[in-house]
């Protein structure tokens, strides 16, 4: 099984920065890995963390570039028009509360969401900030604008940590990329997550490294194993301190061959068995079925799926950008996405949280976009017991800063966690054994939890 190459950065920031630029950085245990990678870092961990938690699953969407907070879930329909832009407010399913316009769909699910609108922080660099709410942790330096860094373990390692495997599945999954601070860090290699990449709208995709090559038949594959058992007479030694290679590589072989002998695992990753109905729901491009996966996933025991979506750093014309196609496929698919997990009885175990690293300047620059803006943020949050059709917070009149029921990334990490059945106030410790906290004072936002 050959591990997939890493899919180039499709979306850059306003610093520019590729995938390749990541490689060059050399962080060791950033980048998610390929399935025989994962697995051979799973086999050889030592931690031996048993699976705990509850079965809260998580979806999360990440918007890479920071959105704008006016275009979306937090309009100022009466503030002056440098500020308010060129887009109108609309009603919601929720009578008092007002989308953009921008985002009809998500307005027509709103009775099954809860938006956050006061998360800040003041870290106004995509390195810093993404790694500010992809870890719950600020950086401990300042971070340059397109730096790729992990100084913490990402929520999805951290699930990872805390869960292990679930039925040979991988318990962290990235589509189609990983966020630039995605990765485990000191948790180690075993907790990156498992890249989806390719294109999943392509009658022709398939999830490299969970099917058996197309040469080879499952009766050839069962043979080949059982001639592998019958010539392999190494003597094992079951003593953990003797840290026997051969039993670690016997872990590892095991896991690769339930992965890819599993039905249920084959069946979440084939979208074809989805009904065109269904695909059409969720929208015929990357991004829709991207979501659609993800939802297959969490349904089989996918504990988090991280769907990385670049392309919103509109630092020039801001309006045209959200009148194309990308604000359209968001739009569809999420509501799609939400509305599907509910109809299927699967919202109330899912949480499904959509963000970016900030919100957008309040004035509108001489280039008609908008800049990089910490002061105010929105995050859609829905399922896992999440109260529904709720604002959460609110900024001021202008949309400058959070004003009421004002967050951290701390508290939005703690809520997080809590959900997942982790626990925020935990200690991890470096791989030289020095003491992390998990989530540094981080409060519950409490109008998350009924």
């Amino acid at each position: 099984m050959a591990a997939a190459p890493l899919q180039t950065r499709t979306h850059t920031n306003c610093a520019g920065v590729t995938r390749r630029d990541f490689l060059q950085v050399g962080l060791g245990g950033v980048l998610g890995l390929g399935l025989c990678q994962l697995l051979r870092h799973q086999a050889v961990a030592a931690d031996g963390t048993p699976a705990t938690g509850t079965r809260t699953n998580c979806i999360l969407v990440w918007l890479d570039g920071g959105p704008s907070h006016y275009e979306t879930f937090d309009p100022k329909p009466e503030a002056p028009s440098e500020i308010r832009g060129e887009f109108s407010a609309i009603p919601t399913k929720v009578p008092g509360i007002q989308f953009s316009e921008c985002i009809p769909k998500l307005a027509g699910v709103a009775d099954r969401l809860t938006i956050v609108r006061s998360i800040h922080h003041k870290d106004p660099n995509h390195g810093g900030g993404n790694h500010y709410m992809m870890t719950g942790m600020p950086t401990p330096v300042p971070v340059a604008c397109g730096a790729f860094v992990t100084f913490h373990p990402s929520f999805g390692s951290m699930v990872s940590h805390a869960r292990g495997i679930r039925d040979g599945l991988p318990a962290y999954v990235a589509m189609p990329e990983v966020s630039r601070s995605g990765g485990p860090n000191f948790l180690g290699g075993q907790h990156a997550p498992f890249v989806i990449d390719g294109s999943p709208n392509s009658p022709s995709f398939r999830v490299r490294d969970v099917v058996l090559p197309s040469d080879i038949a499952e009766g050839r594959a069962a043979s080949r194993e059982a001639l592998r058992k019958s010539l392999d007479t190494l003597k094992r030694y079951s003593d953990k301190l003797a840290d026997d290679p051969a039993v670690t590589f016997d872990e590892f072989y095991a896991r690769g061959l339930d992965l890819v002998g599993s039905k249920s695992a084959q069946e979440a990753f084939d979208l074809q068995r989805e009904s065109e109905k269904v695909r059409e729901a969720y929208g015929r491009n990357d991004f829709g079925q991207r979501l659609l996966l993800a939802r297959r996933l969490v349904e089989v025991g996918v504990s988090f799926v991280t769907v990385y979506n670049g392309g919103w750093d509109h630092h020039t014309k801001i309006f045209d950008a959200y009148r194309g196609d990308q604000l359209k496929r968001l739009d569809q698919g999420l509501a799609a996405l939400i509305t599907d997990l509910d109809d299927r009885g699967l919202l109330e175990r899912t949480m499904v949280i959509c963000l970016g690293e900030f919100g957008r300047t309040p004035k509108i620059n001489k280039d008609a976009g908008r800049d990089h803006w910490p002061g105010a943020m929105s995050v859609l949050m829905a399922g896992a017991g999440i109260p529904r059709g709720q604002i959460v917070g609110a900024t001021d009149a202008k949309g400058y800063y959070a004003s009421e029921n004002v967050y951290r990334p701390e508290d939005f990490a703690a809520s997080l966690y809590t959900k997942m059945g982790i626990d925020p106030k935990q200690i991890l410790h470096t791989t030289t054994g020095r003491p992390v906290p998990l989530v540094n004072g981080g409060r519950l936002i409490k109008e998350l939890f009924a």
